[in-house]
């Protein structure tokens, strides 16, 4: 019996890649991962952007509203329920778009920073960001290492990094990560690998930025220069199978929807929702249910994202 007929036999919806939570094309047992225990949570705060870069996996600009910005009133919910339920909680991450479009993410960050979190901001340190500055100072002032900004640089060259982002995007970037830097932030930056699999090589090129800028980014440090893979849509993936793990020398708790979840708004919800991780917030089949607690359950790695960002990429979008 070939592929084809042994998944029409298991019920399942087609034979090509990522169509079934199940079954891989091939037959075999899809991968899936059990929740570890919450450490981080995520906030999405709307998908506008001041940009529209190309690769966009959440496909932000300045006309996607597809998740609504979430207010400070959704924020606190889950971070009343994160407090009373989930002690084990280290890291409150806020991701978007652009996070500083929304008219609450100064209050949202308040929250969470005076609950005793440490918390990440995914930032291009542009104009939204710079609009921002007297109150996080403020912030920097009060929480001086538990708020960490990362700012989101394509490429060391200004050129590769507007072929991503648009043009006259680099010295705005430059601009606030410089002041960031200048003002004593905790900060980090993260960058894409792009055209290139030579990690040493773009380590020595933002190493040589970070030096000619005079930003106190150390581009050998992992945790404060953060490179991710690039996830091309076009390009052919694996799936992940149980067998994978042991083939790889990996274990599912090392994935990061094993640990994180995501809060997102879908345009026109009545409410937020909870889903596997940051870089799924559209499809459906990673909706987990509208409290933290009903989204404690397993994730089927059903996704091209699953396999070339987490699994095989072996990467996380929290510090």
């Amino acid at each position: 019996m070939d592929v084809c007929s042994r998944i029409a036999n298991r019920n399942v919806g087609g034979c090509g890649k990522f169509k079934d939570p199940y079954w891989t094309a091939k037959g075999e047992p899809r991968a899936v991962v059990a929740p570890q225990g919450l450490k981080i949570l995520w906030f999405n705060t709307g998908t506008l952007c001041n940009l529209a870069c190309q690769g966009c996996y959440i496909e932000s600009s300045s006309r996607n509203d597809q998740l609504s910005y979430l207010t400070s009133g959704d924020v606190r919910k889950f971070i009343t329920e994160a407090e009373r339920d989930h002690k084990g909680i280290e890291e409150i991450g806020f991701t978007g778009g652009e996070p500083f479009m929304n008219p609450n993410i100064i209050a949202m960050l308040m929250d969470a920073l005076n609950s005793g979190y440490r918390v990440l901001v995914l930032t291009n340190a542009m104009l939204p960001m710079q609009h921002h500055k007297n109150a996080l100072l403020e912030l920097r002032a009060n929480y001086p290492r538990q708020l960490v900004l990362r700012v989101s640089l394509d490429h060391f060259g200004a050129e590769t990094h507007e072929r991503v982002r648009g043009a006259r995007t680099w010295a705005p970037a430059i601009e606030g990560l410089k002041w960031l830097s200048d003002n004593g932030f905790n900060i980090a930056v993260a960058a894409r690998m792009l055209d290139s699999n030579d990690e040493q090589a773009l380590r020595n090129g933002f190493a040589a930025l970070f030096s000619k800028e005079q930003i106190e980014v150390d581009a050998w440090d992992p945790h404060r220069f953060v490179l991710f893979p690039e996830m091309n849509a076009t390009v052919d993936v694996p799936e992940i199978t149980e067998h994978c793990w042991e083939i790889l020398g990996k274990k599912p708790s090392d994935v990061m929807c094993a640990t994180s979840r995501m809060v997102i708004k879908r345009k026109g919800g009545d409410h937020p929702v909870v889903v596997s991780c940051t870089l799924l917030p559209y499809d459906d089949q990673f909706e987990l249910g509208s409290t933290l607690a009903e989204a404690n359950r397993l994730v089927r790695l059903n996704h091209p994202h699953c396999a070339k960002f987490c699994v095989l990429g072996g990467a996380s979008c929290s510090q």
